[in-house]
C-alpha cells in the first residue's frame, strides 16, 4: 500500500500502550477484546474520562501524599473537578525516574559544545536552588519568572520551583525586554532568574544589560539570581553558583491536585499575552499519557525536541524526565545540520516541525535512520509530501508522527501511537482522552470527510486551571466556550476522514472562504512543499468591503533574484496539486516572511491588515520574529493592490 506506514507487530507487542491495555482487560477495568486496537482504547477513554485518568494515574504510579476522594466529581466545561482531596508534587514526579548516573539533560550549542547534568546532579541541584529560593522567602503560589536561552539551568530551576509550588513562567533570552516584561509584569514576580548572552547564527548575543532593563520593568521584584550563559559573567549578589551551594530541600511540597504548576502564555501577536494557567496534577496525568503512551518514551531512549523556551514543547520536553529518558537541549539556530546531532548523540526519539523536513528536502538530504524509532511532528500541518521524503531518504520503518495540541492544554489533541498506522498528509487518529468531534457552525457533528471546526466534547485535566488577572473567568469562557456552550472550541478548520484519520487545514479564523467555497490554507502549503523554488509562504483571504474577495499569496523564493515564470510556476502547480479554486490572485514575491517567534504564520493578523486595520492594533511587534520582514509584506501587498 502507497502513502502509508504501518506499525510492526513485534514492536506493537511490546509497547507501553498495549500493556496499558492488557492491564486494563486483565483488571476488569475494561472491556477490550484486541488489546492492540487502539481505536476501541480511545473510545473507552472519552466515554467515561474519569475512569481513564484515574486508570492512567494508578498504571503509572503516581504518588499521592493525600488520596484523592474521586476522579471527576464535575463532569462540565468550563469548571470540571478532577481528584478532589488527592494532594501530589509536580517536582518529586519529575525527578524520581531514571538512574543516578544516567544523563538526564545534554545540552548542545550552536557551536558544538556539550554538557550534560546527570539524574543525580539533577536531583542534587534542584534541591539545592529549591533551598535557596526558600532561603529567599519563595513559598507556595509565589511566581519565580525566567529570562533564560535553552540551558539546563532553567530545567533546574523549573524543577526547584516546582518542588516548592512556586508557580513558574519563562521566556527566551531572545525576547526584547518589554516584550518579556509583557509577559512577566503580569505575575508580580518575586524572583527572577537572567541569563546573560547567547549565541545564534554564529553571533554572541550580550543580554546583560536588557536584563537589567527588564527587572525595571517589574515591579516589586524582590531579587534577581544571575546565570552566567553564553560565557559572559554576571555577577550580583545572588548567582547560580550560590544557589547551588544553598542547603537542600528534603522533599516536595504536598499540593492540591489543581495547584498552580506554570503560566504558559499566548503568543501575544494579536494583543496583550494572555497567561494560562496549568495545574501540577493536570500536568503531571498529560504528560504521562503524551510521551509515555504515544510517543512510547522510555527509560533507555534519547529524546529531543527541537524547540525554545518561548514555546510550550520546550514543557514538554522536560516532561520527557517522567519517563527516565535523557532529554537534548539544543540552543542555536536549526538548520538541517541537526540530522548530525540526532546521530551522534543516538537521538532515538526526534521532534521537529514540519518546515523543518522541508528544508531538509529542499536541500537533498538523506540523512537516514541512524538510532530513531519515532519522529514526531507538530507546530503546523505536515504536507503530505513530507511523509513520502522520509520514507524515501530517512526510514520506511521508523514513524513519522503527527500531531496537534497546542499552549492551551499543554498536550494533544490528535496524534499518532505506536500502534496507528500513518497516512500521508494525515494524522492518525483523536489522541487518548481527547473527545475530539468536528462541527457545523451551527454546532452539531458534520460527516465524515467534511470540514468543520475542531471540539472537544468532554473535560481534559490539563485544561486550563484559569487565565491569569481573568477573576471571573470571562476571558476563559470567550477563549473556549462562547460559540459552543460547555463544548470547547478549539479554533482549528478540521476535517475526520471516513477512516478515522484526522486532517487539519488550518486556523477556522484564517479559512479561505472563496465563492463560498472553504479552503484550508494547509492545502496551498501542500502543494507548494513539492516546489523546490519556495522556501516559505503565506496565504490569506480578505474580505472586501464591496462584497469582492482576495487572496493573495506571499512566497519567499529560496534564490535571489527569482526566476521569471516563478509565480506562474506557482499557479500551475496549485491548480494541479489542490484545485483551480485554491489558485491565488497574486503571487507576491517578498524576501522574507514574518512569524510568531514560535514560528507560527501570521495568517489572521496579516488578513486584519489587508482589510485595512491599523496593525499595531492588531499585531503585538515584540510577539513577532522579524518585524521588518512585516512591513515589507505589508507595503507589498498595498502596492500590488493599488496597481490592480
Amino acid at each position: 500500500m502507497t502513502g502509508v506506514w504501518l506499525p510492526d507487530p513485534a514492536s506493537v507487542q511490546a509497547s507501553r500502550i498495549v500493556r496499558f491495555a492488557t492491564w486494563l482487560s486483565v483488571s476488569g477495568r475494561a472491556s477490550l477484546p484486541d488489546v492492540t486496537d487502539y481505536r476501541a482504547l480511545h473510545a473507552w477513554s472519552v466515554a467515561d474520562p474519569g475512569a481513564f485518568w484515574a486508570a492512567v494515574a494508578e498504571f503509572f504510579d503516581v504518588e499521592w501524599s493525600a488520596p484523592p476522594r474521586e476522579a471527576l466529581a464535575a463532569r462540565q466545561m468550563p469548571g470540571a473537578v478532577w481528584f478532589p482531596g488527592g494532594e501530589l508534587n509536580f517536582g518529586e514526579h519529575l525527578l524520581r525516574a531514571g538512574d543516578s548516573a544516567q544523563a538526564a539533560v545534554v545540552l548542545v550549542g550552536e557551536d558544538g559544545s556539550r554538557s550534560s547534568l546527570s539524574y543525580a546532579s539533577l536531583r542534587s541541584q534542584a534541591a539545592a536552588v529549591a533551598g535557596h529560593l526558600r532561603s529567599l522567602g519563595v513559598g507556595p503560589g509565589d511566581r519565580v519568572v525566567a529570562y533564560l536561552p535553552n540551558c539546563v539551568e532553567g530545567v533546574v530551576a523549573f524543577a526547584a520551583c516546582a518542588l516548592l509550588g512556586a508557580v513558574w513562567a519563562q521566556t527566551g533570552l531572545d525576547y526584547a525586554a518589554h516584550s518579556a516584561a509583557e509577559r512577566m509584569a503580569q505575575l508580580s514576580p518575586t524572583v527572577l532568574i537572567a541569563g546573560s548572552g547567547y549565541r545564534f547564527g554564529g553571533q554572541l548575543h550580550d543580554r546583560r544589560d536588557a536584563v537589567d532593563e527588564l527587572r525595571s520593568l517589574l515591579p516589586g521584584l524582590r531579587h534577581t539570581i544571575t546565570v552566567s550563559t553564553g560565557g559572559l559573567p554576571h555577577p550580583s549578589s545572588h548567582t547560580w553558583e550560590s544557589a547551588l551551594a544553598a542547603s537542600p530541600v528534603p522533599g516536595g511540597v504536598s499540593l492540591p491536585f489543581d495547584h498552580p504548576l506554570w503560566v504558559l502564555f499566548t503568543s501575544g501577536t494579536t494583543g496583550k499575552p494572555k497567561g494560562i494557567v496549568h495545574g501540577h496534577g493536570g500536568v503531571l496525568l498529560e504528560q504521562l499519557v503524551s510521551p509515555g503512551l504515544h510517543l512510547d518514551l522510555r527509560d533507555d531512549d534519547v529524546f529531543f525536541w527541537f524547540t525554545t523556551p518561548n514555546w510550550m514543547m520546550w514543557n514538554a520536553q522536560v516532561c520527557g524526565l517522567l519517563h527516565g529518558a535523557t532529554i537534548v537541549l539544543y540552543d542555536g539556530r536549526p538548520t538541517p545540520s541537526l540530522w548530525s546531532l540526532v546521530a551522534d548523540l543516538g537521538v532515538t526519539v526526534f521532534g521537529t516541525s514540519p518546515g523543518f523536513l522541508e528544508a531538509s528536502q529542499r536541500a537533498g538530504l538523506s540523512p537516514g535512520a541512524s538510532a530513531l524509532r519515532l519522529v514526531g511532528v507538530t507546530g503546523s500541518v505536515l504536507p503530505a509530501s513530507a511523509n513520502a521524503w522520509f520514507r524515501e531518504n530517512v526510514s520506511a520503518s521508523v514513524q513519522l508522527g503527527s500531531m496537534s495540541g497546542g499552549t492551551d492544554i499543554v498536550g494533544i489533541f490528535v496524534a499518532s501511537a505506536p500502534n496507528t498506522p500513518v497516512y500521508d498528509g494525515e494524522i492518525s487518529a483523536p489522541a487518548l482522552g481527547a473527545a475530539v468531534e468536528v462541527w457545523s457552525a451551527a454546532g452539531h457533528p458534520v460527516p465524515p470527510g467534511t470540514p468543520g471546526e475542531l471540539v472537544i466534547t468532554e473535560p481534559m485535566p490539563s485544561m486550563p486551571l484559569r487565565f491569569w488577572d481573568d477573576p471571573t473567568g470571562q476571558k476563559l469562557h470567550d477563549t473556549y466556550f462562547a460559540t459552543f456552550p460547555g463544548v470547547w472550541r478549539h479554533g482549528d478548520l478540521t476535517m475526520i476522514t471516513p477512516r478515522g484519520t484526522v486532517v487539519i487545514l488550518g486556523r477556522s479564523d484564517a479559512t479561505i472562504n472563496r465563492h463560498g467555497v472553504r479552503l484550508g490554507s494547509a492545502e496551498i502549503y501542500d502543494a507548494l512543499a513539492a516546489l523546490p523554488l519556495v522556501s516559505d509562504a503565506l496565504v490569506v483571504g480578505v474580505e472586501e468591503p464591496d462584497g469582492g474577495y482576495w487572496l493573495p499569496l506571499f512566497v519567499v523564493p529560496t534564490a535571489w533574484p527569482p526566476p521569471d515564470d516563478l509565480a506562474s510556476s506557482i499557479r500551475r502547480l496549485i491548480a494541479e496539486r489542490a484545485s483551480p479554486r485554491h489558485v491565488p490572485d497574486d503571487v507576491i514575491i517578498v524576501p522574507e516572511l514574518p512569524h510568531t517567534r514560535t514560528g507560527k504564520r501570521l495568517e489572521v493578523p496579516v488578513k486584519r491588515i489587508l482589510q485595512g486595520a491599523d496593525p499595531d492594533s492588531v499585531i503585538n511587534r515584540g510577539a513577532v520574529d522579524n518585524a521588518e520582514a512585516l512591513d515589507t509584506l505589508i507595503s507589498a501587498a498595498r502596492a500590488r493592490r493599488g496597481s490592480r
